[in-house]
This record gives structure tokens, C-alpha cells and sequence, in this order.
């Protein structure tokens, strides 16, 4: 008998209840499958069967390749970058000369805004609305800097067409402390006799040398410089020309087997 407080339940409510509860699971189930009301594979036509896995691979397709909308031209302010270049004295009258050929690859290759500043000696550089290389106003720079340094001008534009380029300067006290006639012997012994050491250095390391008092430029790859450095480091050390020349030889060798 139940508690007084007990809710009160329709008979036909619970009769129906328990004989759910005690039928087997499988015949539940079955009668739930029945109840649906979405239709079942074997109500549908063959036809459509058939059709099912092609709308299926073209859902896929069609979720693999999202189309969006083009993306609109921002309106935000351009911010313009700025950069110095300090030209030595006795390089003004070499950059005066050719000027003509030196902006024409700033302003139509790096689409970038320069002036030659005669009064503070310098060359300055400026970004534009138009330049579209990040990095354009570098390679403007060391384009400057290089033709600065005494390198000539097919070999400065060189820089803005090759990535893989660089500058390595040094002097000669860095490698070896020499004063007075051993530091004119050791600058000589690096040029040569009518710079015919510098030229065999340049052609078999595939670099550009310049000599600047005691000062010495590499303009090359990275591997090129490292092979003309050793190149020039032997010869201010005291290394006989000779010697060095058979190294050349080998190391051109093996750079030309790699290639």
C-alpha cells in the first residue's frame, strides 16, 4: 500500500510504463526505429541511392576550397622610412660623376625617393607609397655604402639584384700588429705586382677586393668570402704567394666539382 504522500499516478500510465520496463531491450528498440518518422534507406529509391555518395564527394570538395571575398585596399597611413648614408670626401667627386647611373636603379627597381645632400655629404634614401619591398630601403643602403667603399658600380648593383651578397671589411692590424715598412710589404704582397694577386684572389674565390690604405673589402657569397679572407689573412701573416696560389687552385676545384 502506498504512503499517504505518495503522488497518485493514472492506472493506464503505469500498466503502459511497466510493460516497457519488462520487455527485452531488442523489442524496445525496435519499436523506437518504428515510432521515427525519417525514412529509412530501404524506402528510398535506387536512384537516389546511387546519386547519395556524389553530393557527399562534392560537399567535400566544395568544404575544402572556402571561398571568401577579396580583401579590401586599406586605407591606412603610409609610414615612410628614412636613411643616411655617409659618402667619404674623396668619394664625392666619383659619385658626382655617376650619379646618372646610380638613382635610376633606386627609384625604378626599389621604387624608393633619394637625394644626393652635397652640402652634408651624404646620400639620403626615403620610402615611398610605391615600394613594395620591406626590405628595399636596406638593399638601398649597402647599394650606396658598397659604391662608398670603392667597389665599382656593376659590382654595387649587383646587391640589389642578389640576395645572397655581402660586405666584410677588416684591417690589417687585425690580423697581424705591423708598422711603418712591414705594413707597406704586407698591403704590396696582398696586391701583387700590377694587382695580379688580388685578381688571381678575385677570380679563383669568385669575390671583389678593394684595398683601401689598410683597410680591405670583400664584397661576395658567404662561402667566397670565407675562401678569399684565408686568401689574404696568409699573405699578410708572410705566406709566399706561391703557396698561396696552390691553395687557391684546390679550393677552386672542389668549389667547381660542387657546382
Amino acid at each position: 500500500m502506498p504512503a499517504p504522500t505518495a503522488l497518485q499516478r493514472a492506472p493506464d500510465a503505469l500498466a503502459i510504463e511497466e510493460s516497457i520496463h519488462d520487455a527485452p531491450q531488442s523489442a524496445v528498440d525496435n519499436d523506437v526505429l518504428i515510432t521515427t518518422s525519417q525514412p529509412t534507406s530501404q524506402d528510398q529509391p535506387q536512384d537516389e541511392q546511387q546519386h547519395q555518395p556524389e553530393d557527399i564527394d562534392m560537399d567535400a570538395d566544395s568544404a575544402s576550397k572556402p571561398l571568401f571575398t577579396p580583401e579590401s585596399v586599406s586605407k591606412s597611413a603610409h609610414r615612410a622610412e628614412e636613411r643616411k648614408v655617409r659618402v667619404p670626401p674623396h668619394r664625392m667627386s666619383p659619385l658626382k660623376n655617376s650619379w646618372p647611373k646610380i638613382y635610376p636603379p633606386l627609384v625604378e627597381h626599389l621604387k624608393l625617393q633619394v637625394r644626393m645632400n652635397i652640402a652634408k655629404k651624404a646620400v639620403e634614401l626615403r620610402t615611398s607609397a610605391h615600394t613594395t619591398d620591406t626590405g628595399a630601403i636596406q638593399k638601398g643602403a649597402d647599394f650606396i655604402q658598397a659604391f662608398c667603399l670603392g667597389f665599382d658600380l656593376d659590382d654595387a648593383i649587383a646587391l640589389l639584384r642578389l640576395d645572397d651578397l655581402y660586405i666584410q671589411s677588416f684591417e690589417v692590424k687585425d690580423v697581424k700588429s705591423l708598422t711603418g715598412e712591414h705594413l707597406s710589404r704586407a698591403v704590396g704582397r696582398i696586391a701583387g705586382k700590377d694587382g695580379k694577386t688580388k685578381f688571381a684572389i678575385e677570380n679563383a674565390s669568385r669575390t671583389r677586393i678593394v684595398l683601401a690604405d689598410q683597410k680591405v673589402h670583400i664584397l661576395g657569397g658567404f662561402k667566397n668570402l670565407h675562401v678569399a679572407r684565408e686568401a689574404v689573412v696568409s699573405l699578410i701573416l708572410g705566406s709566399p704567394p706561391g703557396k698561396v696560389y696552390g691553395n687557391l687552385r684546390t679550393v677552386s676545384a672542389r668549389m667547381k666539382e660542387r657546382f
